[in-house]
C-alpha cells in the first residue's frame, strides 16, 4: 500500500517518540486510548465536544475522524493525523493541517494524549516533532495553534516552543453552550529557529509524500531532512 499511499512510510522520530501518519492498527490503539479517557468530566478542551460521550462512542469517533481525514486528503487541503508512539504503543495523536499549503505555507496543529500518559512532557516533544516536519521537511513559513484560555497544558507547550499571541476569539463551548475564550497563537519560521529544541529530530520517508501535501520535491539535503 505504501506505493500508492507513501504516507504509510513517513516517520518523524524524537529521543522518545515516533510519529507516523495514521494506519489502521494504530488507529485501533488510539481509539482504545480515547475510550480510557482524555480529560476529566469537569473540562472540555475541544471546540467540538466530541469527547463528551460514552467510551464506545468516543472510540468510534476517533476511528471515523482518522478514516475521513485520510480519504479526503488532497494537496490543496489536508489533515495529517500523526499517531504518537511511545515504547511501541500509540499514546496520542498530533494533527498537522493546512489549506493551500503550496501558496500560503501555513500549518495548524492540534493534538491530544491519553489521560494516563499526561504530565510526562510528551505534549511538548510531539508538537516539536510536528513543527520540525512542517518547517524543516515541508518548508512552512508559519505555524498557528489555539486553545481555550483554561487549557493550561496546551498553552504551556506553545509558550515553551516560542509561539506568540495572535488575538482571541469567543465561541460557544461544550454541551452546556456557554461562552468560551480561545487564545490564538502563531510561530514564525524565524522565531522557531531560535526556540527549536536542542535534541535531535529525524524524518524518514518524506520525499515521496511532498507532492501529496502541496510541497514541491526538493533535492536530498541531510541537514534539512534528517536531523534537528
Amino acid at each position: 500500500m505504501s506505493t500508492r499511499w507513501p504516507l504509510f512510510d513517513l516517520r518523524v522520530r524524537t529521543p522518545r517518540l515516533e510519529l507516523r501518519p495514521d494506519w489502521d492498527e494504530g488507529v485501533a490503539e488510539l481509539a482504545e486510548e480515547a475510550a480510557l479517557g482524555i480529560h476529566g468530566a469537569e473540562s472540555m478542551p475541544f471546540l467540538t465536544p466530541w469527547s463528551a460521550t460514552d467510551p464506545d462512542e468516543r472510540a468510534r469517533r476517533v476511528v471515523q475522524w482518522n478514516w475521513k481525514s485520510r480519504s479526503e486528503l488532497t494537496a490543496e487541503q489536508w489533515n495529517l493525523n500523526l499517531l504518537v508512539v511511545l515504547d511501541g504503543h500509540v499514546v496520542g495523536t498530533q494533527g498537522l493541517n493546512a489549506e493551500h499549503f503550496a501558496t500560503l505555507g501555513v500549518v495548524e496543529t492540534g493534538s491530544w494524549i491519553g489521560r494516563r500518559h499526561q504530565g510526562r512532557g510528551i505534549g511538548t516533544e510531539m508538537r516539536a516533532a510536528a513543527l520540525h516536519l512542517a518547517f524543516v521537511g515541508l518548508g512552512a513559513h508559519l505555524a498557528v495553534s489555539s486553545a481555550f484560555d483554561d487549557n493550561h497544558g496546551s498553552l504551556g507547550v506553545s509558550r515553551r516552543l516560542g509561539y506568540e499571541p495572535d488575538g482571541e476569539e469567543v465561541h460557544v463551548r461544550g454541551l452546556e453552550q456557554t461562552p468560551g475564550r480561545i487564545v490564538r497563537l502563531r510561530l514564525t519560521r524565524q522565531r522557531w529557529e531560535t526556540h527549536r529544541p536542542a535534541s535531535e529530530i529525524t524524518i524518514e520517508g518524506l520525499e515521496p509524500c511532498l507532492t501529496m501535501l502541496g510541497a514541491p520535491p526538493r533535492p536530498p539535503d541531510p541537514a534539512r531532512s534528517q536531523t534537528g
